[in-house]
């Protein structure tokens, strides 16, 4: 019998809440004291979102190809292994016929028996529930900012430049460009003779293809 201890962080932010790698792993190890078990290997996701099913992580592959009839899996918590109660279920189901036993310390203990089953179940949906709670307060939050023109992160459109505050704002040589490209493109000009003409007449290095996309609109703020 091989016991396996299973950890997950998905960001370093999560470390400040108490549920860094470390963290997980003190607790694995006390519960395994308690119920006289010895971790014999450490599996860790480091970086791994939990949108991310077990299978299709780096080391919950590795995981799932060690383990055998007669093993042990523990975990700190639900959400560190799965990512949905439809993936939690399916999982414990595939685990169950290989004979492996899967300990989670937020459920008490074996989610391999009926009560236990039981108990995963509904805390599965929970978790799910949560998860997708989440994601509606981050698209509210997406559309608030973009419908108030502020700046989302990643990469600045071009025609725009951020301001002190980390706003956007336009940036008017470069819309001046754009409006310059338009009217280009109504006369019939090819991308590639646009780009040229960016570039010598306004001083901008611009690819085709990266006008193709300005001029879609696809650069404006929402």
């Amino acid at each position: 019998m091989t016991v396996f201890g299973y950890s997950r962080v998905s960001t370093t932010r999560q470390a400040d809440d108490g549920i860094s790698i470390e963290v997980q792993e003190e607790q694995i190890k006390s519960y395994a004291k308690i119920n006289k078990l010895n971790v014999d290997l450490w599996i860790r996701d480091k970086g791994v979102s939990g949108s991310i099913e077990l299978q299709d992580r780096k080391h919950g592959k590795v995981l799932l190809e060690k383990i055998k009839a007669g093993d042990v899996v523990i975990c700190s918590k639900l959400d560190r292994m799965f990512r949905s109660a439809r993936d939690a279920l399916n999982m414990l189901e595939e685990l169950k016929v290989k004979g492996v036993a899967l300990h989670f310390i937020d459920l008490g203990g074996s989610v391999s028996n009926g009560i236990g089953q039981l108990v995963f179940t509904i805390l599965s949906a929970v978790a799910e529930q949560e998860r997708n709670r989440i994601k509606e307060r981050i698209t509210e939050a997406k559309h608030r900012l973009r419908k108030e023109g502020r700046y989302q992160g990643g990469k600045v459109a071009f025609g725009y430049k951020k301001d002190r505050k980390g706003n956007l704002t336009k940036d008017e040589h470069q819309q001046k460009c754009i409006v310059s490209m338009k009217r280009k493109q109504e006369e019939g000009w090819s991308l590639r003779k646009i780009s040229e003409y960016v570039k010598d007449e306004w001083q901008l290095k611009i690819s085709h293809n990266a006008i193709k996309v300005i001029l879609s609109g696809a650069t404006k703020i929402g």
